[in-house]
């Protein structure tokens, strides 16, 4: 198989920010001349701040918009705070926040059973649609969890001590 050159004008798009006036990123996209034209729009008003909003420590201003509607709260709150004090370019700060999300989908179980509800998981994870749309996914899913968790069983018998010394039963 060898790599033929590919005309760029067959490619479906190509070209399409060509003109400066179709390019969405337009006027805030071309900052190296000289001539002061790349931001010719006034910066909206800020919103006002009514719940913590965390902002990266790269940006020395929040943008005009914030998005209030799930302020920090809670253990999965301070570990976003602290996600906040690495830089963007860190693979701490986005792990962190990896974590805090998995750590809020909890609080959010305990908070439904602390208000008496029963959150139906299975429904909420889409496990419907999962079968219809993709049960060799779904399959291969269950799968690696049953062999994870067996696993877990297996080292959990072989490594407890035996009750009459030694280790567990050999496998």
């Amino acid at each position: 198989m060898r790599n033929l050159p590919i005309d760029p004008s067959t490619i479906p798009g190509w070209g399409i920010d060509a003109d400066p006036r179709n390019d969405p990123t337009y006027p805030m996209r071309d900052r190296s001349r000289d001539d002061d034209t790349g931001m010719s729009w006034e910066r909206p008003p800020l919103q006002t701040r009514r719940v913590e909003i965390l902002a990266s420590i790269e940006h020395n201003r929040l943008p005009a918009v914030l998005g209030t509607s799930t302020p920090p709260r809670g253990l999965s709150g301070m570990i976003r705070r602290q996600a906040f004090k690495y830089s963007e370019s860190q693979w701490t700060h986005w792990l962190m926040l990896m974590a805090a999300d998995r750590v809020n989908v909890v609080e959010g179980l305990v908070d439904d059973v602390g208000r008496g509800r029963i959150p139906n998981v299975p429904a909420e994870m889409g496990i419907r649609s999962e079968l219809a749309h993709n049960r060799a996914g779904f399959v291969e899913k269950v799968a690696i969890a049953g062999a994870v968790v067996g696993l877990g069983i297996l080292l959990a018998r072989v490594t407890r001590p035996h009750p009459h010394g030694g280790r567990g039963r050999r496998v």
